[in-house]
């Protein structure tokens, strides 16, 4: 929707970046850094997104493999160092084989997102939504939002679309797919967490015996449960481990009625994983459920068209390409509606490039996205939305916007040289440009 009359001016920046998830918070940090007035608008009342509110472990850091190295470095590094530095840090492997995993007390990775963002000099407003955009053109002069106060209009220059939706491009008139009318999306996961768990004696029950063991509670008619290869992993709290095990398949969630529905079977199905957990799995015997996740966790819903879409052929074959911003080694996991999960792995262990050009949407002269709302089909989509990817994604908008603003430029104009030479000095991971291609 694109408002024409007058609404009151709530706030403006140079740079204004919507979303405060992994990538939208990494973002506005690298804006701030350039030295760009940038104004973060977030609908919660804390910053961190996914990363707090459904999950407590950053996966993406690292290749998966017998070999595990780390591929994402620069600001995103830069939180896990300082988590580590309050002894908040277990590196972990990953169940399911996707590479080492980062896990973290989502409590204290919140302190560390605002602390990050208020010294680099990041204004916040909270509890804010995004509801339309006052365009010209093809340019937008704001975003339209919604809040306790009413209506008003947020004022800037450059904007981050890190929603994770990509709100502001749908409201802006951007092209995008939506994932559930191209009838395949991921599945939605209420995440939880169960206290009094003998870690000791639940870590001996490996993989496939726990598959087995849902499988069998299925047939038996005992339980319902949708999903069969959950996993469970222990945290950074004694006794506590989170899971990643119920599955809500073909909701569309830019839709509040659907994802309503989608919250509260999201719930039921925790609390029956949970019986089962407790009834059929040795170490969870005097468990208790101690929390649900905020908000159910939403894999794909738009993505935009932008200059160049990354696609599954690009992931699996381990492409390079001339702007590249950040890689990826993480296999395409698809969450589809059925009872296991799609996994196919990058050739040889390696990673792939992600293109500048996929962050930047057709139409919109002054709109870069950042997270899992980027321009990509729905296999390359399930391996690059991995929350450190959409932190370095992150970094290299934000970066792209502050420049945007110093050179007094559109994004697509930046000087890619130039772009690349900031974030290599700022500690970013990506190929060199001897193998890239166009």
């Amino acid at each position: 929707m694109k408002i024409a009359f007058d609404l009151p001016v709530f706030d403006e920046a140079e740079v204004v970046v919507l979303g405060s998830g992994s990538a939208g918070t990494v973002a506005a940090i690298a804006a701030a850094r350039t030295g760009a007035d940038t104004l973060l608008v977030e609908r919660y009342g804390f910053l961190g997104g996914t990363s707090v509110i459904v999950l407590d472990t950053f996966y993406g850091f690292y290749t998966p493999g017998a070999e595990s190295r780390r591929v994402v470095g620069g600001l995103p590094w830069e939180i896990v160092e300082r988590l580590r530095r309050a002894d908040d840090v277990l590196e972990r492997p990953n169940t399911y084989g996707a590479g080492t995993g980062v896990t973290y007390d989502p409590e204290a990775l919140k302190v560390v997102w605002e602390e990050s963002a208020l010294e680099a000099g990041v204004r916040l407003r909270y509890h804010t939504f995004c509801v339309a955009a006052q365009m010209d053109g093809e340019t937008v002069r704001g975003l339209v939002v919604a809040g306790k106060s009413g209506l008003g209009v947020v004022l800037g220059k450059i904007f981050v679309d890190a929603s994770g939706d990509a709100d502001l491009c749908h409201w802006a008139g951007g092209p995008y797919e939506s994932a559930h009318l191209s009838g395949q999306v991921q599945s939605l996961t209420t995440t939880f967490r169960l206290g009094n768990v003998d870690i000791t004696q639940a870590m001996t029950i490996k993989r496939a015996e726990l598959e087995k063991r849902m499988k069998a509670a299925n047939v038996s008619g005992d339980y319902r449960l949708p999903r069969k290869e959950g996993s469970v992993h222990r945290t950074t709290l004694p006794g506590v481990v989170t899971t990643n095990m119920t599955r809500v398949a073909n909701v569309d969630a830019t839709d509040p009625a659907a994802l309503t529905l989608a919250e509260i079977e999201g719930r039921r199905q925790a609390q029956e994983y949970t019986r089962f957990l407790k009834e059929q799995i040795p170490g969870y015997e005097h468990a208790y459920l101690m929390n649900f996740s905020t908000q159910i966790g939403v894999r794909e819903t738009r993505r935009i068209y932008g200059e160049y879409r990354l696609n599954r052929e690009d992931v699996l074959s381990a492409r390079r390409f001339y702007d590249a911003i950040a890689q990826c080694g993480a296999p395409i996991e698809d969450h589809h509606a059925g009872l296991d999960t799609r996994w196919e792995y990058v050739a040889n262990a390696d990673t792939y490039d992600i293109p500048f050009r996929a962050l930047l949407p057709q139409k919109l002269n002054n709109v870069i996205v950042a997270g899992r709302c980027l321009s990509a089909d729905h296999d390359a989509h399930a391996s690059v939305r991995s929350m450190a990817q959409c932190m370095a994604m992150g970094q290299a908008a934000g970066t792209a916007a502050g420049l945007s603003v110093v050179d007094a430029t559109v994004p697509r104009l930046l000087d890619m040289v130039a772009l690349r030479a900031r974030l290599l000095a700022d500690g970013a991971l990506f190929s060199g440009e001897s193998h890239a291609q166009r």
